[in-house]
């Protein structure tokens, strides 16, 4: 890289709108959508989608609720002539769906654009030439009245085949195809001549599209571009203003927002960004992005992983993992303190679900679009204490108390630590069942128990257990039956320990449920161990958690 960009290359020139409207607007509802996936984003493509790919994904478009598709540049190869005239003599077309070609400003190829669309009840036939200056004096070397005359040429011949063809309902669309690096000027004036030509009106609709094409400033210097236009066009009134913004620098999408802000309607782009170089706009998160602020985007995504399989299957490219809203770890916490704060907004809405969504980190509801909450919180050495405990929450109903999920964590980041991997959810439990004593055979196994209690009395146990193969009878009386317990077991193994602390929670909402009981012993020096139990007798449960917290104590 060179020290001195300067030197090769020059900082965009922005316009000087002194008197912007955009940034104090608000987006209140959603634009109209065009999706190019099978146009812009197909000609992006290793290798671009056959007819049966390109079915499938006129099918997925459909079904996500988009109205406006760009199918085809019918006069660019046979394959995609091929298809228009499938989607037209198939009847595949919805009545309230409209689609959309591409031609360029030349004569032969607007009259092969025709043909394709013959017999079709709806289309936008979207005309376009470059621009900017670099295009007129190194690609074309043509004069502005030259590039003008080209496209008003061009838009004549459109209007002389739709009036030919009045059984179909056709729309006009324009694009200044290097509009973002257009002077503002010439890119106003060779709009207003095309428009001239088309006159558009409530009977002759007409979009002007102004791409980035190359993104080459700011988002906030296009929105400017964006709003001059808007402000200056002669016929803003009578047409719908459109925008297809790439992603050179990376801000795409932002860029289609400001540009929303500054007076478009409608924008141009593909499912998960895909097009030409780093590629277009991206139509999932765009309309996402209205979502979660409560604007309807008036598409559909609540099955983000079918759509994503089939974007995959027919662009044969990934989504990224962290692809907004639809990589499979969008959703996905590994960090403790992020961990803690996303349990904790779960918590708080079970207390009150019809409330606002407001979960810490999670900006949409991963069940709005089909995503299950298994992959939220996922666990590795930087996990906290409330990493793991969410996972037995979601996946076993176990509710940890805070102090055990302490202690489990410190073994969880000493596991994760040595494997040096991420902790599946089967490891985390078998680790869990391990330490705890949820194993078909613990070391210290309750076998039968009677325990009686009379009212103002203290209460009796006795109990029958096998430690480490050897059957011990437990005979004690205490305040209550885990008092009892404890009794029986420090007279029985020679052991001091005493009950630190105790938890009990049912699994289910049924009176037949199963139990689990937490229980913590502590010796005489302050160590402590923990034990836990699950059994559909909650007292049974919470003498095999005294056993299995005891056991560390005992010596054979």
């Amino acid at each position: 890289m060179l020290t001195t960009p300067a030197e090769k290359y020059q900082r965009h020139t922005p316009l000087a709108l002194r008197d912007r409207r955009w940034p104090d607007n608000s987006l209140t509802r959603a634009p109209r959508w065009l999706s190019t996936d099978l146009r812009d984003g197909n000609q992006a493509l290793a290798e671009p989608m056959d007819a049966a790919r390109k079915l499938k994904f006129w099918q997925l478009l459909l079904d996500c609720g988009f109205k406006e598709i760009e199918v085809a540049f019918p006069s660019a190869s046979q394959t995609d002539f091929n298809f228009v005239r499938q989607l037209i003599e198939e009847q595949r077309i919805p009545d309230d769906v409209t689609i959309q070609v591409l031609t360029q400003a030349r004569e032969d190829l607007i009259t092969r654009t025709f043909a394709a669309l013959q017999g079709v009840k709806r289309a936008t036939v979207h005309l376009y030439n470059a621009t900017a200056p670099v295009f007129r004096e190194q690609v074309f070397r043509q004069s502005r009245e030259e590039i003008i005359a080209l496209a008003v040429n061009a838009a004549r011949q459109i209007r002389s085949l739709c009036e030919n063809a009045p059984e179909t309902s056709w729309v006009f669309q324009y694009s200044p195809e290097t509009f973002c690096f257009t002077e503002a000027e010439f890119a106003l004036a060779i709009c207003e001549a095309v428009a001239d030509v088309w006159e558009p009106g409530a009977t002759r609709p007409m979009i002007i599209n102004l791409p980035a094409t190359v993104e080459v400033s700011m988002p906030n210097v296009y929105a400017d571009q964006i709003e001059h236009f808007c402000r200056h066009f002669s016929r803003r009134e009578q047409v719908c203003i459109s925008v297809h913004t790439h992603n050179d620098r990376g801000t795409g999408i932002a860029s289609a927002e400001l540009a929303l802000l500054a007076g478009a309607e409608r924008v141009e782009g593909c499912l998960f960004g895909n097009g030409e170089r780093t590629g277009n706009a991206d139509l999932v998160t765009l309309a996402l992005n209205l979502y979660t602020q409560g604007i309807a985007p008036g598409l559909d995504f609540s099955q983000m992983k079918k759509v994503v399989e089939i974007v995959e299957e027919c662009n044969q490219l990934p989504v990224a993992p962290r692809h907004p809203y639809a990589g499979e770890l969008v959703f996905t916490a590994f960090s403790g303190s992020h961990q803690d704060a996303i349990k904790k907004g779960f918590a708080a809405r079970q207390n009150n679900p019809a409330a606002l969504w407001e979960v810490p980190y999670l900006p949409l509801d991963p069940a709005d679009i089909g995503c299950s909450y298994e992959a939220v919180i996922r666990v590795n050495s930087q996990s906290g204490k409330s990493g793991a405990a969410w996972l037995l929450e979601q996946n076993h109903g176990l509710n940890l108390p805070r102090k055990l999920q302490q202690e489990f964590s410190q073994h969880v980041q000493n596991a994760a630590d040595a494997d040096g991997k991420e902790m599946s959810q089967m490891a985390i439990w078998n680790l869990f069942r391990q330490r705890y004593g949820l194993v078909e055979q613990p070391s210290l196994q309750l076998i039968e128990y009677v325990c009686t209690n009379q009212p103002g009395q203290r209460t009796t146990l006795q109990a029958e257990i096998l430690c480490h193969d050897k059957k011990l009878k437990l005979d004690a009386s205490g305040n209550g039956f885990l008092s009892a317990a404890i009794t029986g077991l420090c007279r029985s193994l020679q052991v001091e320990i005493n009950i630190e602390s105790y938890h009990e929670h049912t699994l289910g909402k049924h009176s037949d449920s199963r139990s689990v009981a937490y229980v913590c012993c502590e010796d005489k020096h302050g160590a402590r161990a923990w034990g836990v139990s699950i059994d559909s007798d909650i007292t049974r449960a919470s003498l095999q958690a005294v056993l299995n917290a005891a056991q560390p104590f005992i010596t054979k």
